[in-house]
């Protein structure tokens, strides 16, 4: 058994150990990518807090001045005072100080450093691909990285080996050490990531397991006729009251006939993307929904707190230094591996 596992794990590796190459790489990346994307655009990202931050109207007047005629899509606040808004609109996101209302630049539409790095994560970089061959390839190759884990720690056990010695058993050693203080990461990583890929079993899964259905969509009625609708400030307004103790910090511009979709972000909630909404009829101010990250169907929150796992945000900069490292991890399980095989051979 022990000589069948060891051809396994090593056959295994060395045909799709370029897969979980760039899952570890990617992800390594991908646990700071808000604070990756400030640093690679400090121009566009960083303010000096002065004073009472403009409204949602006193930006939009602002953007509207420096780009007349172009519709003005969705907000975005940023929730570190430090941090500039934005303000898409149909070429890209504008970069507004929030307190000056200065114009800082445009990110125009499209994927860039980071993007790739994102979708060459998730799907290879597969993007338009109607059936989605990149992310069921990577979601395979999570499996692949699980079997290796298992494999792995199966062939450490009888050795135990926890310390590295110089010479011939150095990259033996390595690989064996970065393998078992890494292990318990790399298997919640491994498994959260899982879950995301094959979300279409998982996430029913959850709502199954705990007996919960997830919110549905409200019924949004006409608008009135001759109504004006409600300024962005009463709508945020109304979604901050709607969620005690959220801060929502983005919404969108719907059309005639939409709702405002409100997202909110709790204190404990470090997702850069806030985990609460609220949809609030943009003409008469009624909430139409609400779901708070701390009361949504127990599904949901499942799902919420597999995504912040993996991510490493469940418990912000600690966790997700973990999940890098973790991450960097796997790459070096692969060299080290890799080193021992061609050493061998």
């Amino acid at each position: 058994m022990r000589k069948l596992l060891f051809k396994l794990h090593l056959w295994v590796a060395l045909i799709a150990g370029v897969f979980v190459l760039i899952l570890g790489a990617t992800g390594c990346i991908m646990a700071f990518e808000p604070e990756i994307d400030h640093l690679l655009h400090p121009h566009l990202s960083y303010v000096t807090p002065q004073g009472r931050p403009l409204s949602l109207a006193e930006m939009g007047d602002r953007v509207g001045k420096a780009f007349p005629g172009e519709r003005i899509a969705a907000y975005t606040l940023s929730m570190s005072p430090d941090i500039a808004a934005q303000v898409n609109l149909r070429r890209g996101a504008v970069c507004i100080n929030p307190y000056t209302g200065e114009i800082l630049g445009v990110r125009p539409n499209g994927i860039d450093f980071l993007g790739y790095v994102h979708q060459l994560h998730l799907r290879l970089l597969l993007i338009r691909i109607r059936s989605d061959p990149g992310k069921k390839i990577m979601s395979w190759a999570g499996v692949v990285m699980l079997f290796l884990l298992l494999t792995g720690l199966y062939l450490w056990w009888p050795l135990k080996r926890v310390t590295v010695q110089s010479g011939k058993r150095f990259w033996f050693d390595l690989h064996n050490v970065t393998g078992i203080f890494s292990f318990a990461f790399l298997l919640i990583l491994t498994v959260t990531g899982l879950l995301i890929g094959f979300e279409e079993t998982s996430v029913p899964m959850f709502y199954k397991i705990t007996g919960s259905e997830p919110s549905r969509p409200p019924a949004i009625p006409p608008p009135p006729s001759g109504a004006a609708p409600i300024s962005l400030d009463q709508a945020m307004e109304i979604a901050r009251a709607a969620i005690p103790g959220a801060a929502p910090f983005a919404i969108n511009i719907p059309g005639p006939k939409g709702a405002y979709q409100v997202r909110s972000r709790f204190p404990e909630d470090l997702t850069p993307g806030g985990r609460s909404r609220v949809i609030v009829d943009q003409y008469t101010g009624k909430v139409l929904l609400t779901e708070s990250s701390r009361t949504a169907p127990a599904g949901t929150r499942m799902v919420i707190a597999n995504r912040a796992i993996h991510t490493g945000d469940i418990l912000g900069i600690p966790s997700k230094a973990l999940m890098s490292l973790a991450s960097l991890m796997a790459v070096v399980q692969l060299i080290t591996g890799l080193t021992m095989w061609w050493k061998r051979r």
